[in-house]
C-alpha cells in the first residue's frame, strides 16, 4: 500500500458477501419473472391451440378400428374436497370422448376397449392464487381383440389424468367452469392419453395376413 492509503498494485479491492448474496438474489428474481412470464405465454397459447377432435388429422394406428366402447363405473370413488359428479355423466362423456377420439380410425381389425374409472376429484371454488384445486381422475384401460377373442393387455394399464392447462390455472377450474365442463375436459383428456397409449404400442394392431378389407 502506498503513501495517502493508494493501493498501486492494480487490484481491485475486495466484494463483500453481503454484495455478492444481494446480486445473487436479485438474478434469482429476474431470472424468475422470465420463466413465469415464459409459462404463462405458452399457457395461453396452449389453449388458444386448442383444435376440435373432428378437425384434428387422423393418421392410422396400424389396423386398428374400435367396435366396443365399453366404460364401467360401478366401484368410482369421489376424494375430497370434490364436487359431486353422478356416474352416469362420467359413463357418458368418458363413452363420447373415447368414441370421439378412437372412432375414427377405420383399420381393417376389429377391437374392443374397456375403461374403468376407479376414483375423481373435480375441482370446488377455492380462492385465487391461493387455493386453486385442479381436477384429476383415476382409470385403467384395457384393449381386447375381436379376432383372438382375449385381452391384448393382461394387466390394466392405469392414467392418472388432470383437466387441461387453461388461463384457469391460477383460478381454479371450480370458480370459472360449472362440472359438466369440467368432466367433458376431464373425459377428453382420458381419451387422448389412451390415444397416446395406443400408439406407443401400435405394434398390437399389426396387419394379420388373413385380414380382411371391410366391405361398405
Amino acid at each position: 500500500m502506498a503513501a495517502g492509503g493508494c493501493d498501486c498494485t492494480g487490484r481491485r479491492p475486495p466484494v463483500s458477501r453481503r454484495t455478492t448474496r444481494n446480486q445473487t438474489s436479485r438474478e434469482m428474481i429476474r431470472q424468475t419473472r422470465r420463466l413465469f412470464a415464459a409459462a404463462c405465454l405458452a399457457t395461453l397459447a396452449a389453449c388458444a391451440d386448442q383444435t376440435p377432435v373432428s378437425q384434428q388429422p387422423v393418421e392410422p394406428l396400424g389396423e386398428f378400428q374400435l367396435v366396443h366402447n365399453i366404460v364401467t363405473v360401478n366401484n368410482i370413488q369421489k376424494v375430497e374436497p370434490s364436487r359431486n359428479i353422478d356416474p352416469e355423466d362420467w359413463d357418458n362423456a368418458v363413452t363420447e370422448a373415447i368414441q370421439a377420439r378412437l372412432g375414427r380410425y377405420q383399420g381393417s381389425q376389429l377391437y374392443h376397449l374397456g375403461v374403468n374409472i376407479l376414483g375423481y376429484s373435480v375441482a370446488v371454488p377455492g380462492i385465487p392464487l391461493v387455493l386453486a384445486p385442479k381436477s384429476v381422475v383415476v382409470v385403467e384401460a384395457t384393449v381386447w381383440d375381436n379376432h383372438a377373442g382375449g385381452k391384448i393387455n393382461q394387466k390394466p394399464k392405469q392414467f392418472t389424468v388432470f383437466e387441461s392447462v387453461s388461463p384457469d390455472l391460477f383460478i381454479g377450474s371450480g370458480l370459472t367452469k360449472t362440472k359438466d365442463e369440467q368432466v367433458a375436459n376431464l373425459a377428453a383428456n382420458i381419451a387422448l392419453q389412451i390415444e397416446d397409449w395406443l400408439r406407443e404400442n401400435e405394434e398390437w394392431f399389426a396387419k394379420r395376413p388373413d385380414t380382411e378389407v371391410p366391405t361398405e
